[in-house]
């Protein structure tokens, strides 16, 4: 089996099946990233300009807990994908989700369009995203050395589709509507499955086709209990909260944020008090715990690009330059654009290091102290020439050059560690937790975005960079015990 999977070197010397798989990823990201781009926008447009007319505050929680959960989402797909579909059909399965997402964005549906593409965007992609990395990994036998530049290609082929997304969806609803927009997205997401569909038939032979640890029949009645119970006690707190009268979309929000903050908690109790792991694993995963809170701090502030600093772009940003009027939605194709600009730059660094890099603790408070400047350098702007001016763009841009040095200390590197720090009973599940990190922060976010208002623009991006500076200093300070429970892991 080995021996024929190292034989196919149809694509740039990769197997043709990685084609496919980066393929379909490019048009799932781009679907996704140029629906992201303008939902802000079309959320606080009056509905004279074919919006929904929300409340700012509103509409900055929406954004944050949409992102949020995305990456609640992605651990019952990788446990879907596991124990009941297999790979193959749970990206499929993810990838028609997606697609009526964006349909149900670009009908004129109004707020019932929103919840029903959040339920149905949300769900796919938690099916779609862990679940085509793994078939990537197996496209190649354990000893195959072309399985990293295979995952370069496609993480390329990702910021390629979420850097194109946003230029293009923006115009279009710029110059025609919302709705036509968010058709694009969905146009992308169906080429994408064709491609899947065309690609998975004839190149990735039985990858993914059936689950890797089926459930057994005794098992599913206590999975079917557990399920009916939490959905129960879900709609029991929401009935309880509409009999109090306190059922708004605002407070809905909230209490998503709140399981987003308490899923990783539950999780890490659950993995320290299990019998499955030893005292190695329990030291391992305790090290990961300041780690995970560092992740959580810096995807607070990186994935407010898509709901602070758009709102900024839109109404505090001088998008007029005579030669050029730039769209507000096309700072959202700055963050993929410096990670293809910088990749290249941190492998070289890395490999010129060698041994002599910074520990994984300590890259983990450089990428959260860039976070915490990146909120800073917007302060100064605001400084100069007050909160009702329209600041030069370069700013915007500057801001998110700065982050995305902290992305390439953060996300690459928490990943790797990851699947090191992880005990061997909780494999998949703690690379879900990784993806928790990130909803866990867009969950805070969604909470303290509230407060970003006409006139507390210097408090807020001053207090939020000032706490991720601390943060990192502190972590810093951690470095060796951090160092000391990962017992021999690096």
């Amino acid at each position: 089996m080995g021996h024929k999977k190292d034989s196919d070197h149809a694509f740039f010397g990769q197997p043709q099946g990685l084609m496919y798989l980066a393929g379909t990823e490019f048009w799932e990201r781009f679907s996704y990233y140029g629906m992201r781009a303008i939902l802000l926008y079309y959320m606080l447009a009056t509905a004279a300009n074919g919006g929904l007319g929300l409340a700012k505050t509103t509409g900055l929680s929406i954004m944050a807990i949409y992102g949020a959960l995305v990456y609640l989402a992605t651990i019952t797909g990788g446990y879907i994908s596991d124990r009941i579909l297999g790979s193959r059909r749970t990206v499929f399965s993810g990838g028609v989700m997606i697609m009526f997402g964006h349909i149900a964005l670009s009908l004129p549906f109004g707020l019932w369009g929103l919840l029903m593409s959040i339920v149905l965007i949300t769900t796919g992609t938690g099916l779609l995203k862990p679940n085509i990395s793994n078939m990537v990994g197996n496209l190649y036998s354990t000893d195959d050395q072309r399985s990293e530049s295979a995952f370069t290609i496609f993480t390329f082929a990702i910021n390629f589709g979420a850097f194109i997304a946003p230029l293009i969806c923006g115009w279009t609803s710029t110059n025609y509507n919302y709705h036509v927009g968010f058709s694009l997205a969905a146009v992308g997401m169906l080429i994408g499955l064709i491609f899947y569909y065309i690609g998975g038939k004839k190149h990735l032979g039985e990858i993914g086709l059936h689950p890797t640890d089926p459930i057994r029949p005794r098992e599913l009645k206590t999975i079917l209990f557990r399920m009916c119970a939490g959905l129960f006690a879900f709609v029991l707190i929401l009935l309880v909260m509409a009999g109090f009268r306190i059922l708004s979309l605002d407070s809905f929000v909230s209490l998503l944020s709140l399981i987003a903050v308490i899923t990783p908690v539950w999780y890490f109790i659950m993995m320290l008090r299990s019998k499955k792991i030893t005292a190695i694993e329990r030291s391992r995963v305790l090290a990961y715990i300041p780690l995970f809170i560092g992740a959580l701090i810096f995807w607070a502030i990186e994935e407010s690009g898509s709901s602070i600093l758009a709102s900024f772009a839109q109404s505090q940003t001088n998008n007029d330059l005579g030669w050029l009027h730039i769209d507000p939605s096309w700072y959202q194709s700055l963050n993929p654009l410096f990670i293809m600009l910088y990749t290249p730059l941190f492998v070289w660094l890395w490999t010129k290091l060698g041994k002599r890099q910074p520990s994984t603790p300590r890259k983990f408070a450089l990428g959260i102290f860039f976070a915490g400047l990146s909120f800073l350098f917007m302060v100064i702007p605001l400084l100069l020439f007050g909160s009702d001016a329209k600041i030069n763009p370069l700013w915007l841009v500057g801001s998110w050059a700065i982050i995305e040095i902290g992305e390439m200390l953060i996300s690459p590197i928490g990943l790797s560690v990851t699947t090191k720090l992880a005990p061997k009973a909780f494999g998949s599940q703690m690379l879900g937790m990784w993806f928790l990190a990130d909803a866990a922060g867009q969950a805070v976010n969604s909470q303290i975005a509230r407060f970003y208002q006409p006139g507390t623009e210097v408090a807020y991006f001053g207090i939020i960079g000032i706490i991720a500076i601390i943060a990192s200093l502190i972590l810093l300070f951690f470095v060796k015990p951090i160092l000391k429970l990962m017992d021999g892991v690096e």
